[in-house]
């Protein structure tokens, strides 16, 4: 049996559009998903629809199921909530999680999906990837009881950070953005806010997602002496300056990166990207996450949301995209 559906493709560097494909009916071993909703990640997906991925980047940030190739034409996207129509009875009928792109439905090996727990709305279960990128951080992080730690970016990742922090015993946390608006995440985080200017200093640990030159000399500034920043930010083909003399070197500041695309070593012998996603749709079940979606629209409009998105004239973390009726 042949299936028909429509999917949201990148046709050319700021430009988007709605296509029709048809695929196979799932085989054995293999699921057919009713996309509920799906959340636009927008850091990553903006800096894709406006061609930003570097030539050097292009194999490294393939999604699991992307079809086409960078700049475009390219279809992508990796936060794809939906309904199980057909395929092995123990998930014929549940609601799962599938780092898919943008599209109505779609046919992916059983073993893509991973089954959103109960106690877990689907629209929130749309963040699991961003949760995922989370916990890898703190998994290279290692944050300890009572550190004083800072979230410099208060966006989708930032802001996944901050969330799963709060929960540390004795850290004292402070999530810091120039947005002042995004006072109002935090508080629904239950995560103390600063401006850029206003931030504690003498930090153990400072988390750096704001994607920007200013926002990652901003966090060396706000270390102790040893200090360490966690740097989560994709900058693509975008240039950032530092400035490393002064305190840098007299005060052994150290800067590393932690990418979603591996496990972080400190857990490779003991945890799968499996167990890493169960995780964090485990995690998700805390209401206070619901805080991180700001914007939501129909999925036919995607190409003019992208559009808007990458512009920054529709502001939002995760901005949600609804598919039809439940």
């Amino acid at each position: 049996m042949t299936y028909e559906a429509r999917a949201f493709w990148l046709r050319s560097p700021g430009v988007g559009e709605i296509r029709t494909t048809t695929f196979a009916g799932p085989g054995p071993d293999e699921v057919l998903v009713r996309t509920l909703f799906s959340g636009v990640s927008r850091g990553t997906e903006t800096l894709v629809f406006r061609g930003g991925v570097p030539a050097d980047q292009y194999a490294v940030m393939r999604a699991p199921f992307q079809e086409g190739d960078f700049p475009a034409p390219v279809k992508y996207g990796y936060l794809n909530v939906g309904l199980v129509e057909r395929g092995p009875a123990e998930l014929l009928g549940r609601t799962v999680f599938c780092l898919y792109p943008h599209q109505t439905s779609y046919v992916v090996p059983a073993s893509a999906v991973t089954v959103v727990p109960d106690g877990v709305p689907p629209e929130r279960a749309v963040l699991a990837g961003t949760v995922e990128t989370a916990v890898n951080a703190l998994w290279d992080a290692a944050p300890l009881i009572g550190d004083r730690i800072t979230v410099v970016g208060a966006g989708m990742v930032g802001a996944s950070v901050a969330a799963l922090l709060a929960r540390f015993p004795g850290v004292r946390l402070q999530l810091v953005d120039a947005d002042l608006d995004r006072a109002g995440v935090a508080s629904a985080l239950g995560v103390e806010f600063a401006s850029p200017a206003e931030a504690e200093t003498e930090r153990d640990l400072v988390v750096h997602a704001s994607a920007s030159s200013a926002g990652l000399q901003r966090s060396l500034e706000l270390l102790r002496p040893e200090g360490t920043v966690v740097d989560l930010s994709w900058y693509g083909d975008r240039v950032v300056n530092l400035s490393l003399g002064g305190a840098f070197h007299s005060r052994r500041l150290s800067i590393r990166s932690s990418q979603v695309g591996t496990v972080s070593p400190a857990r490779q012998s003991s945890r799968t990207y499996a167990d890493r996603l169960a995780l964090a749709l485990d995690l998700l079940r805390e209401p206070a996450f619901d805080a991180l979606i700001t914007g939501g629209s129909r999925f036919e409009e995607l190409p003019d949301v992208l559009d808007r998105l990458a512009a920054g004239t529709l502001p939002a973390l995760c901005h949600l995209v609804t598919y039809g009726k439940k």
